[in-house]
């Protein structure tokens, strides 16, 4: 699997949310594209992320069995990585050097120290680029999901 990008928790997210259409019209087709491209990730703290976010965001709320399950999906559909140590002091430094959230920073972390180039995300400045991780917001006008079949 050559991973190419890594999935941020509201792309999960969006892809349920009803009250979002647009959004979850995005969301579905950036999951298809990665998962067809076999170039997508996310890392542990995404799938937790997502646990927890399913199972109170949304209108109807994901009962505890079907909100495992979609993790458990999602951990089948992408390539998954642990969120260790050198995660964490690495994201500690992106807080201090970026100002970035600790959880965003994380994500970043994840990103850099495994060396994938991409994260698609709406938390970040669309477009910019930080030590070698460019952040794409999958929401944005113009953007579209084909490009992430290479």
């Amino acid at each position: 699997m050559s991973v190419e990008v890594l999935v941020d928790t509201n792309v999960l997210v969006y892809s349920f949310d009803v009250s979002e259409m647009r959004k979850r019209e995005r969301a579905t087709a950036t999951i298809a594209a990665l998962v067809d491209s076999n170039r997508g990730a996310v890392s542990a703290q995404v799938l937790a992320e997502f646990f927890v976010t399913a199972r109170r965001r949304f209108s109807t709320v994901l009962d505890l069995g079907t909100a495992a399950d979609q993790v458990r999906r999602y951990a089948g559909m992408f390539a998954v990585y642990d969120t260790s140590y050198a995660v964490v002091e690495e994201a500690l430094r992106g807080v201090v050097r970026y100002g970035f959230s600790y959880y965003d920073a994380q994500i970043w972390a994840c990103a850099r120290l495994n060396r994938i180039p991409m994260i698609l995300s709406e938390d970040f400045s669309d477009g910019s680029t930080i030590e070698g991780v460019r952040f794409v917001n999958p929401f944005a006008d113009g953007f579209d999901p084909q490009v992430l079949l290479g």
